[in-house]
């Protein structure tokens, strides 16, 4: 799992009681048990430990000005503990980004393909029916399901509590973790589960498909109708049927496709590249569909992750709804050709340059210092490539007469030290 992590909402939205149409299933008493032993907390220095309890006391007034009781503060919170291998997943760095040709052959490999297709066929009750009630495709939900957790495989064994409790205390993003761990303490007041079994990721995900506490409390749903919205037991029928409540009401469209790989014309003008150009009239423009048949409906944009000598991908509403989940273009892509996979339909056609030099993290970081020093880029320095540093680098291709694909190489790097 990476962070920033699916699902972080910015507003503490109360508790949705939204109920699909139910699924049988054994009532069960009290809150479903975890399938899995809890990872054990590192031992902690007496001085991390110690600001960590005190942060715990200090903190009671807000969560209970929150509306979480003193009861169910002081229940969890008694988990709480400083968690070292917290702090330094926190503040790890990989040196390499991946290129995304080989993100997507991890997210869509043949294992993982055949795992889906599996699931498809053991679960398809469940999934007719939240595909009938929220208008999702079933082989969207179980790629998101496949690529969050492995199909449940890898839910986080952390618990939650001394999780965030760490992170609101002694991490870099201190307030943003201190809202996560309110809304977790929430969760816990109305019972959907407890303490002890509160697992997920070292940044709080949870569950089959890893939900930050604050979009649970907001998107979660009851859909088996036992009265708890369960996403942690080995029963995936709730966190299925929640990733689908989630992508319906941030704009997934019933019956419209994602996108679609294209073939662009040899005098594409590639200004056009990227998602701050959305056309209906690509096909007039000569854009074709892999494969054939016609474009999809509606506005939309034209990618290229891998810069000109990579594939082209129209992406319309439904997309943006999976970047509303991960707000990555390389996990949007994974869960749609995921699902196609799935689905029984082909992967992608186009070729990716492979052979290109992967930049580390400071060159990455360099190019967007070269490139505000230029003036075409006012964000963050922190290496990572999202829309804003694509749009700069496309910016400054234009600027010296270069294919004004935003993708960054090490002729980039180059051309910018020039």
């Amino acid at each position: 799992m990476s962070f920033p992590r699916i699902l972080m909402s910015t507003a503490l939205i109360g508790a949705l009681a939204a109920c699909g149409a139910p699924m049988s299933r054994m009532p069960m008493s009290g809150p479903a048990a975890a399938p899995v032993t809890p990872a054990a907390i590192p031992a902690a220095s007496p001085g991390d430990e110690a600001g960590l309890q005190r942060f715990v006391q200090s903190f009671r007034s807000r969560a209970l000005s929150s509306g979480v009781s003193a009861g169910t503060y002081d229940n969890a919170m008694r988990l709480a503990r400083y968690n070292p291998d917290v702090i330094r997943l926190d503040r790890k760095q990989a040196e390499f980004s991946r290129p995304v040709w080989l993100y997507l052959d991890s997210a869509v490999s043949d294992s993982r393909i055949e795992t889906g297709r599996q699931k498809n066929a053991q679960l398809a009750r469940t999934l007719s029916a939240i595909e009938a009630r929220y208008g999702v495709p079933r082989e969207i939900v179980l790629a998101v399901w496949g690529m969050e957790s492995n199909f449940g495989a890898n839910r986080g064994k952390m618990q939650i509590i001394p999780s965030l409790a760490t992170l609101a205390y002694d991490g870099r993003r201190g307030e943003m973790f201190q809202s996560q761990l309110i809304a977790a303490l929430r969760i816990l007041q109305a019972g959907d589960t407890d303490p002890e079994h509160m697992l997920g990721s070292w940044a709080g995900a949870m569950g089959h498909t890893q939900f930050m506490p604050t979009s649970y409390l907001e998107y979660a749903v009851d859909f088996t109708g036992d009265g708890r919205r369960d996403i942690w037991s080995e029963d995936p029928t709730d966190a299925l049927a929640s990733t689908a409540a989630y992508l319906a009401r941030n704009g997934w469209q019933a019956g419209q496709p994602w996108g679609a790989e294209v073939q662009l014309p040899a005098n594409f003008n590639m200004s056009l590249i990227g998602k701050g150009t959305r056309r209906s009239d690509w096909s007039s423009l000569g854009v074709r569909r892999i494969g054939g048949g016609a474009m999809p409906g509606g506005s939309g944009s034209i990618i290229m992750p891998a810069g000109a000598r990579g594939p082209a991908f129209f992406i319309g509403d439904n997309f943006r709804s999976l970047l509303r989940y991960n707000n990555s273009d390389n996990y949007a892509l994974g869960v749609a050709f995921l699902g196609e996979r799935i689905a029984g339909r082909s992967g992608i056609q186009g070729s990716w340059p492979r052979n290109d030099r992967p930049l580390s993290t400071s060159e990455r970081e360099e190019i967007q210092v070269r490139l505000r020093q230029r003036g075409f880029y006012d964000g963050e320095i922190d290496g990572l490539f999202g829309s804003g540093t694509m749009e700069a680098v496309a910016a400054f291709q234009r600027s010296i007469g270069a294919t004004p694909d935003g993708y960054p190489t090490s002729i980039l790097l180059g051309q910018l030290r020039g």
